[in-house]
């Protein structure tokens, strides 16, 4: 279904009665907005407006502006379809793209045979193959210039901020190949800094770089090398980012996560104190790992100390609004790479399972994956005072019970966690096949099992080696405290964020972030809601340097219409499901929130209303490209 596109003469809309949050965190009050030209015309009561005007009752809604994602791999996506429908339903209105590193500033970069777009793009953000290079054959722009210009060709069906990928600047000054296997010369360096130049000149909001451990390449000879923004040395950082810290822009980062060391020295160059101007940065991510409960504290003492008066720094650290849960296609997921057994199978491609049965049933691989995965599981050792502690340096869990079936050849499995097999093989296996499988299809499966399976380590091996991708599981490596993530959401220093919309498609659904980091609020009352809303509107906005994210008169009508009753009723962990988009060619995780959102705004035009989507959206244009206003100091 369709909503109907509104005319030329349609030019005046109020809302009666509305709940209204202004986006800069004051008490709501219940007041008439009125729209006239795309703008923010009136805020009062019984507003008076013309005789043709719509009127659009709110009593009890939420009536706010447009949410901001901050952190989105939608560079991608938006060649395909720039609507952008997902983010859309949600009311977010703002999306900030050409995060971690990578990006399409450059085209698609290709020469001498290098593919950049999809090696980079392929295991760091778990998009396939082919969605890459459909994206990258129309990727016919060489300079920043050139694709600011193409957005603003685009009809794009949400506000668009570019950073500058710092991966891609390397690549387009070095290649591909010569920018993961030597350094850069002094002239490359110099060009390097003067691509930043001229980006931050035609009002990119930053640059964004990438540290950590595990992302990789995808295309062959360079699997086992990371993308090239981790090749970079200390001064390479010092010298680009002191161009941003020039403009007031922002970095986007992401920390060295086994290097503590590397971490501060990096992110003391954000202090003013060090270097005349605080340098705006975003990092991820505050995260509560269920592996190790230090990580978020250590991620907020070292926002404290950067922020100190000693500092004076301008550092926040990016939030996620629910548990971090990912799904997972036999061994292959979004953190696999963390591993260096997984690594090995994620190498491959995604439908080469000859290729990973043959490391799978490698004697040598069997004996590293248990021994990594047996690790401080049992006996006295470092490992496993640190696996009790939960202060483990890796992010997966290591445990059955925390892996939930989605889908496998026995569907009795499905909603169990593997850890309910196991015990029933172990108990099979001890009756000597007597007693202990579900059903006499499962039995027949146990057969196939060594005997005894010493181990969850085998059982898991023996898993994949019968149904590779055909197993597929979800768990939550972090985030499972709902006290802690609120906590988290609403600290001084964080802002809610690492949604990674458009990325990870069929492993990660965060497009719902902005929702429910409204969800959480709710449940605190209206004044915390207005800060949830100015923390997802107004304040990334002017961090980043952006003009929107408020209702105040003059204001252009980016905003949204949230139902409370709708948002207290969802649960968020009963609505993700797999669909095919169409417009992408590849199955993709959603979570889409029944009647929460009732209709979303941008310039005065209605893109969705009550359940549909406007019947032009995605063929003109309802946002725009933004541009950072910060000039030179």
């Amino acid at each position: 279904m369709l909503c109907r596109v509104w005319g030329e003469g349609l030019t005046e809309t109020v809302y009666r009665n509305a709940v209204f949050f202004d986006g800069l965190g004051t008490a709501p009050i219940e007041a008439d907005v009125l729209i006239r030209k795309g703008v923010v015309a009136a805020i009062g009561r019984d507003l008076r407006v013309s005789d043709d005007a719509t009127e659009v009752p709110c009593d009890g809604l939420w009536l706010m502006p447009g949410l901001l994602d901050l952190h989105t791999h939608l560079d991608l996506e938006v060649e395909l379809t720039p609507g952008l429908p997902e983010v859309v339903r949600h009311g977010t209105t703002t999306v900030l793209i050409g995060n971690c590193s990578i990006g399409i500033t450059y085209g698609n970069q290709r020469r001498e045979g290098e593919d950049p777009i999809v090696d980079c793009f392929a295991r760091v953000e778990n998009i396939p193959k082919t969605v890459l290079e459909k994206v990258a054959g129309r990727c016919d722009w060489s300079s920043s210039k050139d694709y600011l210009a193409h957005l603003d060709a685009q009809p794009l069906g949400v506000n668009i901020a570019p950073l500058l990928p710092h991966s891609m600047v390397r690549i387009q000054v070095m290649g591909l190949h010569e920018a993961v296997s030597r350094k850069p010369d002094k002239n490359e360096l110099r060009q390097m800094t003067d691509l930043v130049e001229t980006a931050m000149n035609e009002g990119y909001v930053g640059l964004s770089t990438d540290a950590l451990p595990f992302h990789f390449l995808a295309n062959a000879p360079h699997k086992k090398n990371k993308i090239p923004t981790q090749y970079a040395e200390f001064s390479e950082l010092k010298r680009l980012l002191s161009v941003v810290r020039k403009y007031g822009r922002v970095w986007q980062a992401t920390p060295p996560k086994d290097d503590i060391v590397e971490a501060i020295r990096c992110f003391l160059l954000t202090s003013e104190r060090l270097y005349g101007r605080a340098l705006k940065a975003t990092v991820l991510a505050a995260l509560d790992l269920r592996t190790n409960q230090s990580a978020y504290r250590l991620c907020l003492l070292l926002a404290t100390i950067l922020n100190s008066r000693l500092l004076k720094g301008a550092f926040n650290f990016q939030a996620l609004s629910g548990s971090f849960r990912i799904w997972s296609d036999g061994a292959i997921n979004p953190i696999a790479d963390e591993i260096p057994e997984l690594r090995a199978l994620n190498e491959l491609e995604l439908d080469d399972r000859e290729g990973r049965l043959l490391i799978l049933k490698n004697p040598l691989w069997q004996k590293a994956f248990r021994k990594m995965w047996m690790a401080g599981k049992k006996g006295f050792s470092r490992a496993r005072i640190m696996r009790l502690l939960r202060l483990e340096d890796i992010v997966v869990t290591r445990r059955l019970v925390d892996m939930r079936v989605v889908s496998s050849p026995l569907e009795s499995w499905v909603g169990e966690t593997l850890e309910q097999p196991y015990q029933r093989l172990r108990r099979w296996q001890a009756s000597g096949g007597k007693t202990g499988a579900l059903n006499p299809e499962e039995g027949e499966f146990f057969r196939t099992f060594p005997d005894p399976v010493e181990d969850d380590a085998l059982f898991l091996i023996h898993l994949l080696c019968e149904w590779d991708t055909d197993l597929r599981w979800e768990t939550v490596v972090a985030n499972n405290d709902p006290d802690i993530v609120r906590k988290l959401l609403f600290h001084c220093y964080t802002l809610p964020g690492f949604n990674d919309s458009g990325a990870h498609l069929a492993n990660i659904a965060f497009y719902d972030g902005n929702l429910r980091t409204l969800k959480i609020a709710q449940k605190d009352g209206l004044v915390r809601v207005a800060d949830a809303v100015r923390r997802m509107t107004s304040l990334p906005a002017h961090f980043l340097g952006l003009d929107v994210g408020t209702l105040c008169l003059g204001a252009r009508a980016d905003l949204c219409v949230v139902d409370p009753a709708a948002l207290a009723r969802w649960d968020p962990e009963q609505t993700y499901h797999t669909m095919r988009r169409k417009e992408l060619g590849c199955l993709e995780m959603i979570n889409r929130p029944e009647g929460v959102v009732r209709e979303v705004l941008l310039g005065g035009k209605c893109a969705w209303r009550d359940g549909v989507y406007s019947d032009d959206l995605g063929t003109v244009p309802y946002g725009r490209v933004l541009r950072a206003t910060s000039r030179p100091s």
